[in-house]
């Protein structure tokens, strides 16, 4: 089984894509909707040890409850008000067998988080920028196109330029060029 797996990736329903973080710390980076992404989570694991979601869109955390129930476990994420959040993120989280960097990351959405592993090379980037270097909406509630700038800032100045995987929650993981990916996404977010 690959470390990180999309359990969304052949989904045709409105959904947030999904990933099982495989390791010493099973863990799910958001729960998606619209789908049996319980059937999913079983046929790979025997069980999670957490659920991290990077924000509390609808689509990102619509099966929240289901996995709940199923696997008895919290959620974390930035704001422990809402309801689909247990505990909040600290400073960092551990995905499988490594540790993760929690940045808050606001713009689309104020609770939105990006995730990463300098070791390892891999972020978790949610729905702040995407594969072909887009980036994530900024006309729904709590949507702010200058914060999302300055989130994309702080990302850049995060991750290292040689990161190797960014991970995002809709459309395909970028696995080539990722640093530059989001450097286009910056661009692009400025200019339209």
């Amino acid at each position: 089984m690959p470390t990180i797996e999309n359990l969304a990736a052949d989904v045709t329903a409105f959904t947030s894509n999904v990933f099982l973080v495989a390791g010493d710390r099973t863990a799910l980076v958001d729960t998606g909707a619209n789908f049996d992404v319980v059937s999913a989570i079983e046929a790979r694991v025997d069980g999670l040890d957490a659920v991290v979601l990077t924000h509390t869109h609808r689509d990102h955390v619509g099966n929240v409850d289901a996995v709940r129930s199923a696997f008895g476990v919290d959620t974390v994420g930035y704001d422990p008000s809402h309801p689909a959040v247990d505990a909040e993120l600290g400073a960092t989280v551990r995905l499988g067998d490594h540790d993760y960097a929690v940045l808050h990351t606001p713009g689309h959405k104020n609770d939105h988080v990006c995730l990463y592993a300098a070791d390892a090379g891999i972020c978790f980037a949610g729905d702040l920028v995407f594969a072909g270097g887009s980036f994530g909406r900024t006309d729904l509630e709590e949507g702010d196109r200058e914060t999302l700038i300055r989130s994309i800032d702080r990302l850049l100045e995060s991750v290292d330029p040689d990161l190797t995987e960014l991970h995002t929650g809709h459309g395909p993981s970028v696995t080539t060029d990722a640093y530059e990916t989001i450097e286009r996404a910056g661009q692009a977010a400025r200019r339209f």
